[in-house]
């Protein structure tokens, strides 16, 4: 059974403001993790047939594991079309911040969409900032 942790205020109000930063929902869940989620509006198709599923419009981030110097583990997950890879990848590494996977969710989709993911010990203001720099191009 998991042990319930008290969420600090502190926490609270840093995952206030990522959600703010990155445009989209915050909340806080078990952990604590600062959970944020945002649609974009990705014109797609998959199997011939439109969707605006969030499981193909959703961007993710997140940050737990605060230490006392207010460094913490961030992620991040977006969609993005096949063209824009190569420069959502360098966008985020001249960031300092690593590109740990590019990959397919689904098959026969069009135009051709792949998903990215990163990660970064930092502060959780200063990821934030750092991702929204580098996903601005998206749309």
């Amino acid at each position: 059974m998991a042990e319930h942790v008290k969420v600090s205020p502190r926490f609270k109000r840093l995952c206030t403001q990522f959600g703010k930063i990155l445009g989209g929902e915050s909340e806080v869940d078990e952990g604590p993790v600062c959970f944020v989620m945002r649609m974009k509006n990705i014109k797609e198709t998959i199997l011939g047939r439109k969707t605006n599923s969030p499981l193909v419009q959703m961007q993710m981030f997140s940050f737990e594991s605060l230490d006392k110097s207010g460094r913490a583990l961030c992620l991040g997950e977006t969609a993005c079309h096949q063209n824009q890879v190569n420069r959502l990848m360098s966008n985020l590494r001249k960031r300092g911040i690593k590109v740990t996977a590019v990959h397919n969710h689904w098959l026969k989709e069009n135009p051709r969409l792949l998903y990215l993911h990163w990660e970064a010990i930092e502060n959780p203001i200063v990821f934030a900032r750092k991702t929204k720099e580098s996903i601005a191009f998206l749309g």
